[in-house]
């Protein structure tokens, strides 16, 4: 392609018509030049418009993004943002959805906790920067840590069907719920199953799937199912038995315009307090140290 194009090639390699080359030339839109009254688009400067018109549009939908944080169910995290009336609010549909509500411009943030292999807690948060990197290079954004979390198997409290490993859970009658594909639970009950040998489909698995971790906590409460994969936060809220298989971590993606607004600061200065450090060790099974550490950047 030569450095200097006509109005038919710049129109090929813009993929428009002639007639919205003249259009946009006629409006100032386009940078060109006219030679002896002839037309001329030099094609840096195309190139260019090109970027900054992308680039622009890109930063319009970032800077309209909702103060919302979609994404993982975290109590921790959910807690924070009620108590610090930080003026942002919380969309918990899975780790999944909170990055494609992102992508969609419908929401700022998204929490997320992509299983990493094998378990090793070394590599914990691995897939997260994966996934951010492959769906969120795009945007303006960071990864931040939120916490490491202790994830296990939530039974009733006394554990009466002595569940001890997870291959118990293929008794005969005994009740498993699941949370929803794409969340990290999700995918982290399947590929512990993997690792473990397991076959899904030797489980009774309970309908609904729930939606949030405390879905789970409930269903074992009122006696609907017998054991879910939760964070042993949940089984302390709601006096459950705890059976510990994993350490991860969860962190939150969010668009960098966004997090300097004052609602992200509002939340970030929070977790900097007494009050939110003495909770989230009430809590239990949380590691909070390297919270606010940039794990990625865009």
């Amino acid at each position: 392609m030569r450095p200097l194009m006509s109005t038919r090639e710049v129109a090929e390699y813009l993929r428009l018509k002639e007639r919205k080359i003249y259009d946009m030339v006629a409006q100032g839109e386009i940078p060109h030049s006219r030679v002896s009254g002839k037309l001329l688009f030099p094609r840096t400067l195309v190139d260019e418009w090109v970027k900054q018109s992308t680039a622009g549009a890109t930063l319009t939908a970032m800077r309209n993004a909702p103060a919302v944080i979609a994404g993982s169910s975290d109590p921790l995290l959910e807690w924070a943002v009620r108590e610090s009336r930080c003026g942002l609010a919380t969309m918990t549909y899975g780790s999944m959805d909170g990055v494609d509500r992102m992508v969609t411009g419908s929401a700022c943030a998204a929490a997320m906790h992509i299983p990493s292999p094998g378990g090793n807690a070394a590599r914990a948060g691995h897939r997260n920067v994966a996934l951010a990197s492959e769906r969120l290079s795009h945007l303006d954004c960071v990864l931040i840590e939120w916490a490491k979390r202790e994830q296990g198997l939530v039974v009733a409290a006394g554990n009466p069907h002595k569940i001890g490993k997870l291959a118990d859970l293929t008794k005969p009658k005994l009740r498993v719920i699941q949370r929803q594909p794409g969340a990290g639970s999700y995918l982290l009950f399947l590929q512990l199953l993997t690792e473990a040998r397991i076959d899904p489909d030797k489980l009774k698995t309970m309908q609904p799937a729930a939606q949030t971790e405390t879905e789970i906590a409930s269903a074992i409460l009122d006696g609907r199912a017998d054991a879910g994969l939760a964070v042993r936060a949940v089984a302390r809220q709601f006096h459950l038995d705890f059976l510990p298989l994993t350490i991860e971590r969860l962190d939150i993606a969010v668009l960098r315009p966004s997090y300097f607004d004052a609602p992200w600061q509002a939340l970030m200065a929070f977790t900097g307090k007494p009050a939110f450090k003495r909770y989230a060790q009430t809590l239990a099974g949380y590691d909070i140290r390297g919270l606010g550490a940039v794990m990625w950047n865009a």
